[in-house]
C-alpha cells in the first residue's frame, strides 16, 4: 500500500510538472468588456490597450511596446511608465488620454559618459575588461521600476548589459527625471538586477540582484543626483560564484541561487524584506538600522515572487502554486527577530491564503486595502481578491501573458503588462477602469510605525458595530424597565 501511494504521488507530481511546462492557450482581451464580482462589490472594465501583435488595429498599435515587463503609475496619477524590456526603452503615457509623452532609450555609448556615477568598487568586472571593449557601450533591458523623491525620479534597472549574454558581470540602472523624462544618472549594479524599491523617507533605494543573492542600497537623501552613492551590498546567505560561458547562453532564470525578487521596505524603513523564488525559498530580512542581514523566514508557499505591505498586512504572491498569502506585519517581524543561528525561522501554518491561479506574478492593493489585484500569467487573467474573506472575487481576460501590474492611488485605474512567453503572446498593455460598490479610500488612521514592532491597524468597522450593539442593549434595558413599570401600574389598578 505504501509503495502504491508513493507511485500515485509521483504520477500526480509528473502530471503537474508537465502541465506547468506546457504553454497555456493564447488569449486576447476585448476593449469594452466588463467583469463584475458576484456580490457586485467590484468590477473592472477594459477601456484601452497598447499592443504590437495586431498590425491591422491602428487605434491600439504601438511599436514601442516590445515585451513590456512592468508598469508604474506616477504618484500624481497623471502619467505612467512602461518598461519595454526587449525594446530597451521606457515608454511614458498620459493617463486618461493614453497619449504617448516620451520614449526613454536605454542605449549608451561615449556620448553618455557624463551620466555615470563614479565607480563604487562594489561590483567588479570579472569576465569583461575595458581593454577588450568599452564597458559602458551597450543597451539595457529595463525590468521593474520605482519612484523616489515624491515621484520626481523614476528608477529602472537593466536585466543585463547587451554584451553580457549570461548576466554575470555588473549591469546598470538609470534614474529618470520625471519632469523632463530624461535620464539624469546611471549607476552600476551587480549581476542581473530585477527589483528596485525606495524607502518611505526617500533616503535609500534598494536594488535586488537576482543574479547572485545580493541586495545593494544607494543613499539618495540629497536632492542632487550627483551626490547619490552606494552604501552597502547585503549578501543573502551566500554570494553566488558566476563563471558561465561567454559565447553560449545559459538559463539564468533558474541558475541564480535564491533568485531574489519581490522587495519592500517596512513602513518605518527599519527592515527590507526580499522574496526568494528558488532554493529553499522564504523571505530574506535585512535590518537596515543595524546594517545586517538577519536571515530568512520560511513556512509560506514557495516561489515567492512579489511582496507588498497594505493596511498592516504583509502580502506575497506565490508564482508557481498560484496563491496570494498574507500575515500580519507585526507578527511577521516579531518572528523574524527570533531568527536563529542557522539564519532561518519557520512560520508554517501562520499564513492566510487565497488560491488565485498558477503564475500569479505582480500584486497590488486598492487604496483601502480591501482588494488585491493580481496579474496571473498562466490563465491570462487580472484577478481580484477580497481581503476580508481572502476569496477570489473575479477574473478578467488580459492579453497573454501578464506579468506587471499597478493600481492608481485613487484605485480607479489598473494597468497590466503582458510580456509574452516562448515567442508567443505578450507585446500588450491593458488598461482597466475599476468600480466599487463602496467608495475606495485609504484608511483614515494608521498606527505610528515603531522600529521594533508595528501595531495592528485599528478596526473602525468592528468598533462601530460594538458601539451600536451597546446602544441597543441600553435601549432594550430601558424599554424593559418602562414596560415593567407600566405592567406594575396596570396590576395595581386592577387590584383597586
Amino acid at each position: 500500500m505504501k509503495r502504491l501511494l508513493i507511485l500515485l504521488a509521483c504520477i500526480l507530481w509528473m502530471n503537474d510538472h508537465l502541465q506547468a511546462d506546457e504553454l497555456p492557450p493564447l488569449v486576447h482581451s476585448t476593449i469594452g468588456t466588463e467583469t463584475t464580482a458576484d456580490d457586485k462589490s467590484v468590477s473592472v472594465k477594459l477601456v484601452h490597450k497598447m499592443q504590437q501583435f495586431d498590425w491591422q488595429d491602428k487605434a491600439t498599435l504601438d511599436t514601442d511596446i516590445y515585451s513590456p515587463k512592468s508598469v508604474s503609475i506616477h504618484p500624481n496619477g497623471r502619467k505612467f511608465y512602461v518598461n519595454s524590456l526587449e525594446g530597451a526603452a521606457t515608454v511614458v503615457y498620459e493617463m486618461d488620454t493614453w497619449r504617448k509623452l516620451a520614449v526613454v532609450s536605454h542605449r549608451f555609448d561615449e556620448r553618455h559618459a557624463h551620466l555615470w556615477a563614479p565607480p563604487c568598487g562594489l561590483f567588479p568586472f570579472t569576465h569583461y575588461s575595458s581593454e577588450q571593449r568599452n564597458l559602458n557601450k551597450f543597451y539595457g533591458k529595463p525590468v521593474e521600476g520605482c519612484f523616489s523623491h515624491g515621484g520626481r525620479y523614476f528608477w529602472a534597472p537593466y536585466y543585463r548589459r547587451s554584451y553580457d549574454i549570461n548576466a554575470q558581470d555588473p549591469s546598470a540602472m538609470a534614474a529618470i527625471d520625471t519632469e523632463s523624462d530624461t535620464i539624469v544618472r546611471l549607476f552600476e549594479t551587480g549581476p542581473l538586477p530585477k527589483m528596485v524599491a525606495c524607502s518611505h523617507d526617500n533616503r535609500l533605494v534598494a536594488v535586488t540582484l537576482w543574479g547572485n543573492n545580493t541586495v545593494g542600497t544607494i543613499d539618495v537623501s540629497s536632492h542632487n543626483p550627483h551626490d547619490w552613492h552606494y552604501t552597502k551590498v547585503y549578501v543573502v546567505d551566500y554570494q553566488l560564484k558566476l563563471d558561465f560561458s561567454l559565447t553560449e547562453s545559459v538559463d539564468r532564470d533558474n541558475k541564480s541561487g535564491y533568485t531574489l525578487r519581490g522587495t519592500v521596505f517596512t513602513p518605518d524603513d527599519r527592515y527590507l524584506l526580499v522574496g526568494c523564488m528558488a532554493g529553499s525559498h522564504g523571505i530574506a530580512v535585512i535590518d537596515l538600522q543595524r546594517q545586517q542581514y538577519l536571515g530568512r523566514v520560511l513556512g509560506m508557499r514557495g516561489n515567492v515572487r512579489h511582496l507588498i505591505i497594505s493596511d498592516g498586512w504583509l502580502y506575497l504572491s506565490s508564482n508557481a502554486s498560484g496563491y496570494v498569502q498574507r500575515m500580519r506585519l507585526d507578527k511577521f517581524l516579531e518572528t523574524a527577530r527570533h531568527i536563529g543561528a542557522n539564519h532561518t525561522v519557520q512560520t508554517q501554518g501562520q499564513w492566510q491564503e487565497c488560491r488565485v491561479m498558477a503564475g500569479t506574478r505582480t500584486i497590488e492593493a486598492s487604496p483601502s486595502g480591501r482588494y488585491i489585484f493580481a496579474a496571473c500569467n498562466r490563465g491570462s487573467k487580472l484577478c481580484v481578491v477580497d481581503t476580508r474573506t481572502m476569496k477570489l472575487l473575479l477574473s478578467a481576460d488580459v492579453d497573454s501573458y501578464p506579468v506587471g501590474l499597478d493600481v492608481s492611488r485613487d484605485g480607479k485605474t489598473v494597468i497590466v503588462t503582458s510580456q509574452g512567453r516562448g515567442r508567443q503572446g505578450g507585446n500588450a498593455v491593458n488598461v482597466f477602469r475599476a468600480s466599487y460598490a463602496q467608495p475606495e479610500s485609504a484608511p483614515v488612521a494608521k498606527p505610528s510605525p515603531v522600529a521594533t514592532q508595528i501595531a495592528p491597524p485599528a478596526q473602525p468597522q468592528k468598533a462601530a458595530v460594538a458601539t451600536a450593539s451597546n446602544q441597543w442593549v441600553l435601549w432594550a434595558a430601558l424599554a424593559a424597565v418602562v414596560l415593567l413599570g407600566i405592567g406594575l401600574m396596570i396590576r395595581q389598578l386592577i387590584r383597586r
